[in-house]
């Protein structure tokens, strides 16, 4: 019975981890190996209890994107895996302009019934770590737990091969942290949700009536090449007032107008990250284009060399402990895969190894012992603070 005291006014249900309900639908849609494979994709909203919340990063109810798969080979789960891991890195890179690092999570991180966990890590301006999605192969475990079997083409039967992946409404927080600055959000053109904002500038009617012109059809040139445009002809605020709020709200491009500009048949392109020049309004959709395409590709190559900045290789025990408690970052290093290593590292500096990352990644000179303990290493790690 519930506690009288705790009753809520309307009930809330709160459902299973997906695997229970889904695996138990696909051991009745699953007969043959014809059947195989099964790809499922869903949108949801997950209920986790979070101890202290943090916005976008660790919400009590968020919504996430999720995929389930079911193969009649353990290769083919495994590369499965590992495609979809491939897709969120270009995602997040080409569309967020968040570079990540990949690779496999350890026993002590891997996702629960997983064989092997694998992970995209960001790393944010305040030089902690953001896991930003992961992708899991599950071999047959989760087939055994709810009896998912197939008649293989030899005529046998065999438990189905698995995997599950996933990213959250965690990646927009990882894009604000990632890119912006004291004056508000600075969204990436791809992603932003409107790309350009056109203010006209006027002091009497005959030049409102002037510029508003010019800007609408500036706007319908720009949407004509698919670019999202807002033309923001409000009276009750000045230009910078204006100016000041597409700032905040992370416009890539903004287009002033005024009678002077018109005159010199121009418009004044100021860019969120910052700088502005005229630029002909003859061929001003080329202009606009370009200049997203720049704040496209600054913003990843400024995430990145930021990360690498921030990043060391082949730290010693010292050189660790003193880069953890200073300024933070990535560090790479030897481990040896104790557990209990890998948890005094946690207890003493509350870093975590965030991936033993993919060969792109490593180091040129692979570690021979272990950073911590001394003993021989097994694997590159990198560690971290992290969300």
């Amino acid at each position: 019975a519930v506690d009288p005291t705790s009753a809520l006014e309307e009930p809330l249900v709160v459902r299973p981890t997906s695997e229970t309900i889904i695996y138990g639908m696909l051991a009745k849609w699953i007969q043959s190996y014809r059947d195989l494979p099964v790809l499922l994709n869903q949108w949801c909203n997950i209920v986790r209890w979070e101890m202290r919340t943090r916005l976008f990063l660790r919400t009590t109810e968020f919504l996430w994107q999720e995929g389930h798969t079911a193969h009649a080979t353990s290769e083919d789960a495994e590369a499965e895996a590992r495609l979809i891991l491939g897709i969120y890195r270009r995602f997040q890179e080409e569309w967020l302009a968040l570079p990540v690092l990949t690779g496999l999570k350890t026993d002590s991180e891997r996702f629960a019934g997983a064989v092997r966990t694998y992970a995209l890590e960001g790393l944010m301006q305040d030089n902690k770590a953001m896991q930003a999605g992961t992708s899991h192969y599950l071999g047959q475990n989760f087939a055994k737990a709810f009896g998912v079997q197939f008649q293989t083409a030899a005529g046998g039967l065999d438990h189905v091969w698995s995997t599950s992946w996933g990213v959250s409404t965690r990646l927009i927080g990882g894009l604000i942290m990632t890119h912006s600055d004291d004056n508000g959000l600075i969204a990436p053109p791809k992603v932003a949700p409107v790309q350009v904002a056109i203010v006209p500038i006027w002091k009497t009617d005959e030049e409102r009536s002037q510029v508003s012109g010019v800007g609408s059809q500036v706007k319908a040139d720009l949407e004509k090449a698919g670019l999202r445009v807002e033309l923001d002809l409000r009276d009750t605020m000045k230009p910078g007032a204006k100016y000041f709020e597409w700032e905040g709200r992370g416009v890539p491009v903004r287009l002033e107008i005024g009678p002077r500009d018109l005159a010199s048949g121009q418009a004044v392109l100021a860019r969120r990250t910052g700088g502005k020049a005229p630029v002909s309004l003859q061929g001003i959709t080329t202009s606009v284009t370009k200049a997203l395409d720049e704040i496209q590709a600054s913003l990843f190559a400024a995430a990145l060399e930021r990360r690498e900045k921030n990043s060391i290789r082949g730290a010693t025990k010292a050189q660790f402990l003193e880069f953890i408690k200073g300024t933070g970052g990535f560090a790479y290093g030897g481990f040896c895969g104790s557990p209990s290593c890998e948890a005094e590292i946690k207890d003493q500096t509350n870093a975590t190894i965030r991936v033993l990352p993919d060969p792109e990644f490593r180091s040129k000179e692979a570690p021979k012992t272990c950073m911590w303990c001394g003993a021989p290493s097994i694997a590159e790690a990198v560690w971290a603070q992290a969300y």
